[in-house]
């Protein structure tokens, strides 16, 4: 042994690895994920004011009041406020097409039967709808400030979602407050967060707890038979968020959903009733806005970039069209127009940072003057916008005599480039409009003058928003230099630790010494599958579709595997290893079996999920038959559980009593099974709260007695032999019996850590999730059983290896992909009676990665079962320290090398794909998925290094203790 190599050194070297990760993962996130640049301050007078005769913001100052600037604002603006009153109804995850159906085709006859009022209102012209375009993420904050701002946040809005503070970016309602509006809001307290102190009534509810699909939209509608026909208010804001929550839990072809629609319809209904009323008796022109924030998937979830999630919905009740036939209703916008839209419907500037445009059709009532001086404000916003991101254009009115005859081919790549474009194609619409003005007997919104200046007007506005929207924020490139240098230093480090131990340390019978390592075909495979892995990355399809390249790779080590057993049988033909052959044999064919199935229950990734798969079937089949699945699962894993520990032939009474820890908190959580899981929707009472909280509480408690504790009253003795040494040869040759307590305390302890996580996830998976989470479990146990026959066959790293492919295979089999949309969100908050962002946090981290946490434990069990790792003979002339090091080197540092091979090479690949289309939708998610997988790896290895620290230290501890009362 190098003494170069000690444990000491060996712990220093890779926490300083691991720190290094950690830094130069925190400069690269930071660096390429920076807060989306935006413009200070608030749309003011120099809104109606070209931007290169602009007015002084200072003209705006306190002596003004509301209504005074209301009314400069309508002197200033020349486009007449169309309505007095605002009613925004949100209603969360609502998609589109259930409204106004898919590709000019009607919705479903189910969803117009369960519409019927909102239905007619669009048939007689009352109402014009859209199927509004929402950027990615999904997910409700980042969506909301979209819709009353304009602008398109940055990704990683996406983890400020569950911690939502105050916006203070110009917006809708901020100008609304300035001009007088006096608003309210009822329903998801996210708007209170965003906007506190804005609201002159209002009565949040918690958007999180999404068991809650009924008394959560109570709570907004009791308030409109006072509200709304109150003359004290300007604006109210409605947000529904029970149709979000029954996606989450049964999704789009829930039970649950029609009679909700039902229940928004007859809403939609009241609240248009009324407005009627109100403008007939009070003349006081009320605008009723329908929109969704995000759409869902089947599955009910939302956060990814597919059509079914960013398929909003935005209706427009108030302005008049011809009627509307679901094939000119199927007309398309962006979420993001919405804003400008309103503000020029309600006499306010545009906000700062807005990147839509107005919507044509809502305009329609207006004269043609004054919907070609919309577009023009519209189009001074977006210049305003340019002008920040490129500081050398300028378009004024000398210029655009200059850019009269440029005609523009393409968009260039260089700034001066696109100067020249967005320069030509505003002066082109500028002339125009001027030219239109001049002519005033064809003022009219229907000659050809008309049409050709707002098609110019269009074109620039549209340009200068894709452009806007599709920008790059600048990125920090000496973060992003040091980043990545940072983390391939730590790769480096690591690999060369693990280099290191395979020429100096002997793992069991394996000894890898220098030259003489021979390299098999297992040892080939385990590497091609992580090289393989790290190839698939720059392709967007491969990373959409990860889970068939694990599945693959996985059953094809498992052949691998059963190779080189079936290589054995002609020299272990004897009788006494019939037996260890046919445990090898039956073990690899588990794996292969238990692999096929949990491939075919979910047909995960994006492109496909619409294929047949195991779990299609059986919720086809009915709740009854998931239940009865989940049911069995449990009693295997239980009995499996069991059956593990039992193993373990020595230390009867103290395993029994263990067993009987374990089968108290079993039968508590098959209780919980059987009382509150046959419906979807029946965990949702207190009962069902508090019998989870008791769960958790039990499963804590016993695993942290059991871990804490085994080491401690685990019976040993000491061989004559060594009763009599001295301390200083105790820290040489640790006693023989010594090392047989430590390995049964080291198996009981990860025994209990991979059992109770079972049943910990028996309460937090979806029930169709059960079976696969018990298919995860039985590989992790036949793979440790064949692990433990296999000698020194295989060496240590590739044994390790493959279990973290397992349990990656795993994390793809429960559902998982690599969009946002598929993380469980429902089963986060089982247990919690109200909303907490750190513990849901933990219990959607805990559901996400319930595989790869069952084989990172499942690492304390194998440090016991490997019989070479803990040899009784081998470790007599071993110290104390260098047989810990033996025991955690490979474990700890094999997960820790493989991620951080997988972390280095796809933020490389980011990195490269920094530009590509794809890069916010498929890229981007990715990315936080391997960051929260090397979160869960670096907890992991932490529980598994400092577990089988404690319990060494205490054996040894006892042991000394021992030999000097003999």
């Amino acid at each position: 042994m190098s003494s170069s190599l000690s444990c000491a050194r060996l712990t220093a070297v890779t926490v300083a690895a691991v720190v290094i990760q950690i830094t130069g993962l925190a400069l690269f996130v930071f660096g390429f994920f920076p807060v989306k640049p935006t413009l200070s301050g608030v749309s003011g007078v120099e809104s109606f004011h070209p931007p290169w005769d602009a007015a002084d913001d200072g003209f705006i100052s306190p002596s003004f009041s509301a209504d005074e600037l209301k009314s400069l604002y309508q002197d200033l603006s020349d486009v007449p406020a169309q309505f007095d009153r605002l009613i925004l109804m949100v209603i969360d995850g609502l998609p589109a097409e259930f409204v106004l159906g898919k590709n000019g085709q009607p919705p479903p006859q189910e969803f117009v039967e369960a519409m019927p009022y909102t239905q007619s209102l669009m048939w007689t012209g009352e109402a014009i709808g859209y199927h509004a375009v929402a950027s990615p993420p999904t997910v409700t904050m980042p969506r909301l400030k979209a819709l009353v701002s304009g602008a398109i946040g940055g990704f990683l809005d996406v983890a400020f979602n569950f911690n939502t503070q105050a916006f203070l970016d110009d917006n809708i309602l901020g100008q609304l407050l300035r001009v007088g509006f006096k608003m309210l809001m009822f329903g998801d307290e996210t708007w209170l967060k965003l906007f506190p102190e804005s609201f002159a009534r209002c009565d949040g509810v918690s958007s999180f707890y999404v068991k809650d699909t009924v008394q959560v939209d109570l709570n907004v509608s009791r308030h409109l038979d006072e509200e709304l026909y109150k003359e004290d208010w300007d604006a109210m804001i409605l947000h529904y968020l029970g149709l979000d929550h029954i996606g989450h839990i049964g999704g789009r072809n829930s039970d649950l959903m029609i009679p909700k629609l039902r229940e928004m319809d007859q809403i939609i209904k009241t609240i248009h009733l009324s407005t009627q009323e109100f403008e007939v008796n009070d003349h006081k022109r009320t605008l009723m806005l329908v929109v969704s924030d995000h759409g869902m998937t089947y599955s009910g979830n939302h956060g990814g970039s597919s059509f079914e999630e960013t398929d909003t919905l935005a209706l427009f009740v108030g302005p008049k069209s011809s009627g509307t036939r679901y094939g000119s209703a199927t007309s398309s916008i962006n979420q993001v127009d919405i804003p400008p839209t309103l503000a020029l419907l309600f006499g306010v500037p545009i906000p700062k940072n807005n990147v839509g445009i107005v919507i044509a059709d809502v305009l329609k009532s207006l004269s043609g003057g004054q919907q070609l001086r919309a577009l023009e404000l519209n189009s001074w916003q977006l210049l305003r916008l340019l002008q920040a991101q490129l500081p050398g254009l300028s378009c004024g009115n000398s210029l655009c005599v200059e850019y009269s005859d440029y005609q523009a081919t393409q968009t260039g790549k260089s700034s001066v480039d696109a100067d020249a474009v967005f320069c030509s194609s505003y002066c082109k619409a500028h002339l125009l409009h001027r030219s239109w003005k001049s002519k005033k007997v064809t003022w009219s919104a229907t000659s050809e003058d008309f049409t050709v200046t707002q098609l110019a007007y269009y074109e620039f506005i549209r340009t200068a928003s894709d452009w806007l929207s599709h920008k790059a924020s600048d990125k920090c490139a000496v973060c992003l230099t040091f980043g990545v240098a940072a983390m391939l230093v730590s790769c480096l480090i690591v690999f060369h630790l693990l280099f290191k131990l395979c020429r100096h340390i002997t793992f069991g019978a394996t000894r890898c010494q220098g030259e003489k390592i021979h390299w098999h075909l297992d040892d080939y495979f385990s590497l091609a599958v992580i090289l393989a892995l790290v190839a698939s990355m720059g392709s967007s399809s491969m990373v959409e579709e990860e889970q068939y390249i694990w599945h693959f790779f996985t059953s094809s080590m498992s052949l691998v595997l059963l190779r080189s057993a079936a290589q054995q049988l002609p020299a272990n033909t004897f009788t006494e290893h019939s037996s260890i052959i046919f445990r090898q044999f039956s073990s690899i064919i588990l794996l292969l079996v238990f692999g096929r199935i949990l491939r075919g229950w979910h047909q995960g990734g994006v492109n496909w999920t619409y294929l047949p798969d195991i779990s299609k079937w059986l919720e086809q089949a009915g709740d009854s038959y998931i239940h009865n699945i989940q049911l069995a699962s449990g009693f295997l894993a239980i009995s499996l559980s069991i059956s593990a520990l039992f193993l373990l032939r020595k230390r009867r009474k103290f395993v029994l009593l263990i067993g009987l820890i374990y089968i108290a908190s079993a039968l508590l959580v098959m209780s919980h099974l059987i009382e509150h899981t046959a419906n979807k929707l029946a965990a949702t009472g207190y009962g069902a709260t508090l019998m989870a909280q008791i769960i958790y509480t039990i499963i804590s408690i016993s695993t942290a007695g059991i871990v804490l504790l085994v080491p401690w009253l685990m019976p040993i003795q000491i061989s004559g032999s060594y009763s009599t040494a001295s301390n200083s040869k105790l820290h040489e040759k640790p006693p023989k019996c010594s090392l047989l307590g430590l390995r049964d305390s080291i198996y009981i302890t990860g025994w209990a850590y991979i059992s109770f996580w079972c049943l910990l996830q028996l309460v937090l998976q979806q029930a169709i999730n059960s079976f696969p989470m018990l298919l995860v479990f039985m590989q992790i146990l036949a793979s440790l059983l064949y692990y433990s026959t296999s000698k020194s066959r295989h060496k240590p790293w590739v044994e390790i290896a493959t279990l973290y492919y397992l349990g990656m295979t795993g994390h793809f089999s429960l559902g998982n992909s690599n969009t946002l949309a598929t993380i469980d969100v429902a089963g986060a908050f089982i247990g919690i009676s109200e909303h907490s962002t750190l513990l849901s946090g933990t219990l959607m981290f805990m559901i996400t990665y319930a595989s790869p946490f069952t084989v990172l434990f499942s690492l304390v069990m194998y440090i016991s079962v490997k019989n070479g790792s803990l040899d009784l003979d081998g470790a007599q002339s071993a110290s104390n320290e260098n047989v810990l090091m033996e025991m955690l080197c490979f474990p700890c540092l094999v997960p820790l090398g493989l991620n951080s091979v997988v972390l280095t090479a796809y933020t490389i690949v980011l990195l490269a794909m920094r530009n590509h289309l794809f890069i916010w939708s498929v890229f981007s998610p990715k990315y936080l998925y391997v960051c929260a997988t090397t979160i869960c790896i670096y907890l992991g290895i932490f529980i598994v290094a400092a577990t089988t620290v404690y319990i060494y230290s205490v054996i040894n501890f006892r042991t000394k203790k021992l030999s000097r009362s003999q």
